[in-house]
């Protein structure tokens, strides 16, 4: 089973309010496409940290961490129909004494000032877009 993991445990990066931003965005005369960019390049700083601190066994593992992206999130994936453990080892199983080791959530929350002053920087071209009138990209 491949996992979607976070910051907080929660499953994935969601940037609040962004029905709001989309909104502001398409104002702006902006593609939502230009959200998914940013959502998918937060989830990408969050990978190779992910990676380095996977438990390395095989190197499946650590190999499997991958960014995707919504419009609405950045996900940081782990996990593939060769790595099927993934979820299991950054969230533990307690019934068969495996604890979590939450490498995932880590990785997201050490590298949050970088990924959360991406979201800042996007939002403010997206401001300074609405409040200029500047349609162009």
């Amino acid at each position: 089973m491949a996992g979607t993991v976070a910051a907080g445990g929660n499953g994935y990066l969601q940037l609040k309010g962004a029905k709001e931003l989309a909104r502001g965005l398409k104002k702006a005369g902006a593609d939502l496409k230009d959200l998914r960019k940013v959502n998918k390049d937060a989830a990408q700083i969050v990978v190779p940290e992910a990676k380095n601190l996977a438990p390395h066994q095989s190197g499946r593992l650590a190999a499997s961490v991958r960014a995707g992206a919504t419009q609405k999130a950045g996900v940081v994936r782990v996990g593939s129909k060769r790595v099927p453990y993934a979820g299991v080892i950054n969230y533990g199983w307690p019934g068969h004494n495996i604890r979590p080791t939450r490498f995932a959530n880590t990785a997201a929350k050490n590298t949050e000032p970088q990924w959360t002053q991406l979201y800042a920087d996007a939002v403010q071209k997206i401001i300074d877009r609405i409040t200029t009138g500047d349609t162009s990209k």
